[in-house]
């Protein structure tokens, strides 16, 4: 008997959005904005500047918070993460201030860029169109426009391909980091391998994603990952809640470990509705990698579900996307298993009615 998660027809059924399309094409989404970029043009005076500053919400920040982790050590300039429709005292003439919507009407940050222009900041817009498309393309900010052929989900969660990619090469040309074409190459190679691994035409019993997400299913996921690899853990998080409709959070090893062990004990139902799940790594400093191993064996004592993931990629960037597409194929694989459809989010779609029915 062919399993669920293996059954064409269930996809076929259950994905008319296609989002299992756009996971796919998480590589050419990311070859397709490293190539676009290239026709970019950034004012040199991008260059003087003292931090970094990115606002966006939902799936056109998640690029950030991925990047900011693995580009922890390289950066030298503070990046910051804010999502709101105020700007945080900080920012001056001298903040590279981007503002990421991938609809490009995202209401909260949008809201910022008259307040930024009075101050001075070096305002840089990504978009796939709508209103900060427009602003973009006629040359009232600088900005980057895609063509997010390669979502055809249409969800931004499933497209940031193209987000994280625009901010790295941002980043490259203003020299903040030194990213090449082969760099994003070997980039793409392991997307590829990716695919190859975690695919739907890879069966349940060789699939790491299907396993994984056989492991989530009836389970809320507490996400823990260290260094290079947090921001990607996240992103999992968000995933799990938008694509798998399934409650998850993440926490970070040092911190955790100074309060989250003693949460273990009460309620009596973690142990059945709890699933720890560890994103591993060879290059994170030693003593976290030990901190890993204690970790594990707390909540082995406390009777509560786990799972390990080791990543294989080489490199911090690798090992980021690698949990990426790993963390996209699963939460995808989940919402099957639900018997629900992965690109609909109608609790969102309901919040934004009621909002704009009480203003």
């Amino acid at each position: 008997m062919t399993s669920r998660l293996d059954d064409e027809k269930i996809v076929a059924k259950l994905d008319p959005g296609h989002a299992l399309e756009a996971v796919a094409q998480l590589g050419e989404q990311v070859a397709s904005a490293w190539r676009d970029f290239k026709k970019v043009s950034v004012p040199k005076s991008y260059r003087q500047i003292n931090k970094i500053v990115l606002n966006g919400m939902g799936g056109s920040q998640l690029g950030a918070h991925l990047l900011s982790s693995v580009y922890f050590k390289e950066l030298q300039k503070p990046f910051v993460i804010v999502n709101s429709y105020e700007l945080p005292g900080y920012i001056d003439n001298k903040t590279l201030y981007i503002v990421s919507s991938y609809s490009g009407n995202t209401e909260e940050p949008l809201a910022t860029i008259a307040e930024a222009r009075r101050r001075g900041a070096k305002i840089f817009g990504i978009a796939a169109g709508g209103k900060l498309g427009q602003l973009i393309t006629s040359g009232k900010i600088p900005g980057f426009v895609f063509d997010p052929v390669a979502n055809p989900s249409g969800q931004p969660r499933l497209g940031l391909g193209y987000s994280l990619t625009a901010q790295l090469a941002l980043f490259n040309k203003l020299g903040l980091l030194r990213i090449t074409d082969f760099d994003i190459k070997q980039q793409l190679a392991l997307l590829k391998k990716c695919n190859q691994r975690f695919g739907f035409s890879v069966t349940q019993s060789k699939n790491p994603a299907k396993k994984m997400a056989l492991a989530l299913a009836g389970n809320a996921a507490v996400i823990v990952a260290s260094e290079h690899l947090v921001g990607t853990a996240h992103i999992f998080a968000n995933q799990t809640n938008e694509t798998g409709k399934t409650f998850s959070t993440y926490y970070a090893i040092p911190e955790l470990n100074h309060h989250l062990l003693e949460s273990l004990k009460n309620p009596k139902t973690n142990r059945t509705s709890l699933l720890f799940m560890f994103f591993e790594s060879k290059l994170y400093y030693p003593k976290n990698q030990l901190r890993f191993s204690v970790t594990k064996q707390v909540v082995r004592k406390n009777a509560i579900k786990q799972l390990s993931y080791t990543v294989t990629a080489q490199d911090r960037l690798g090992q980021a996307l690698e949990i990426l597409s790993l963390g996209s194929y699963a939460t995808f694989y989940l919402a099957l298993l639900n018997n629900i459809n992965p690109n609909l989010i109608p609790w969102v779609d309901y919040f934004k009615r009621q909002l704009d029915r009480q203003r």
